[in-house]
């Protein structure tokens, strides 16, 4: 195998699969990614932690044909360290030792041969009939909206994935693990109108959304069966097992109306729980917030440690209203907001809250408070 390639081609690739990698693999092989020459002028590299695949596909100077899988921190070490200059990959045919040359720079790394590397995780059939396409921008934005909700990523747990759901030309997306929920809309071109239903690891999701910065297309289109998803764009393919199961019915949990609302600045907001959640007590992450006409006091205290106390102006006219929160959990749906108010609605104490942009009625955000100890 031999092949040159340019150092910011590679470096992407590299950039676009490496997250794909296990983390703790019982196959050595999975720590690496596979490099295979397909044709005479690309590269195909693969990562996969069996669960999760990505391929990259890049532009190179193909001079003999092979492959090989290499270790990916490595890797991506020498990689983003070297000149930007050509890169030279060089293997024998009988070797697993590559040979990579740039400029003055010069590197023998051991690999393991691309035979150990597990084939059905990327050579997949794509069903046409079980496909439809979809835009990057508004696919990306409803993922970061609506997807910071799900639970802690476990391969079991139906509440670490994200579901999507599309009917018409509308696509829904929401999680929730227990304590909070969010849900947004985005319209779509849905050629076909089928409606479809997925529930996708929000591991597979956020990662997409870190790779989407390398799609040069507007959309992409996605392929899916009873086990499996599949993201193609021109030069990049995610390919996801999906969870299975009952996804909770979310959308009978949103209440249509609140009995008392408030409308405060985003940005005000998030400064003054970053200021106050300095003395919360780390265990619980409580802040307090009381509400009164037009103001809105904030409190967090940690018996060893003190107290903090910040009020703030809001338009404001319901009965007063002490309610707390995992104020974690308030800050990351205020930060997933693109308008500079938002609505508050509450009901009592111990009421979901929904927090809703002013400028956009597609976004709804629901969080359970916590009980306060008097």
């Amino acid at each position: 195998m031999k092949f040159v390639i340019k150092k910011e081609d590679l470096y992407n690739g590299i950039k676009i699969v490496e997250r794909a990698t296990s983390v703790r693999a019982l196959q050595p092989v999975l720590l690496n990614i596979l490099i295979e020459t397909t044709g005479t002028n690309s590269l195909k590299l693969v990562a996969t932690d069996l669960d999760l695949t990505v391929i990259a596909e890049v532009d190179a100077q193909v001079e003999e044909e092979g492959k090989i899988t290499l270790p990916s921190k490595t890797l991506n070490e020498i990689v983003s360290k070297l000149g930007n200059k050509l890169i030279t990959f060089e293997k024998a045919q009988d070797s697993s030792i590559v040979n990579i040359t740039c400029q003055n720079s010069k590197f023998d790394i051991i690999g393991i041969s691309a035979n150990e590397f597990p084939p059905e995780v990327y050579n997949v059939e794509l069903n046409e009939e079980e496909s439809f396409e979809i835009e990057v921008k508004p696919l990306t934005k409803a993922v970061r909206q609506a997807g910071f909700a799900a639970a802690s990523y476990e391969t079991s747990n139906l509440l670490s994935g994200i579901v999507c759901d599309i009917s018409g030309q509308t696509l829904e997306i929401a999680s929730t693990d227990g304590n909070r929920l969010a849900r947004v809309r985005e319209v779509i071109k849905n050629q076909d109108n089928k409606a479809r239903q997925l529930i996708i690891p929000s591991r597979t999701l956020n990662e997409f959304i870190k790779m989407s910065s390398f799609i040069e297309e507007d959309s992409v289109k996605i392929y899916t069966e009873k086990t499996k998803m599949i993201i193609k764009s021109e030069k990049t393919t995610t390919i996801s097992r999906l969870l299975e199961g009952q996804f909770p019915k979310y959308n009978q949990l949103i209440p249509s109306e609140s009995p008392k609302t408030a409308t405060v600045n985003v940005s005000e907001m998030i400064s003054a729980l970053e200021r106050v959640s300095i003395m919360v007590n780390e265990k619980t992450s409580i802040v307090k917030m009381e509400f009164s006409e037009n103001q809105l006091k904030l409190t967090a205290d940690t018996p060893d440690s003190g107290k903090s106390e910040e009020e703030m102006a809001i338009n404001y006219t319901g009965e007063e209203l002490v309610i707390a929160f995992n104020y974690k959990y308030v800050l990351e749906a205020l930060k997933n907001i693109d308008c500079e108010e938002v609505n508050i609605g509450l009901n009592t104490s111990l009421s979901a809250t929904v927090f809703r942009p002013n400028c956009e009625e597609d976004f709804v955000c629901l969080i359970m408070p916590v009980q306060i100890r008097q």
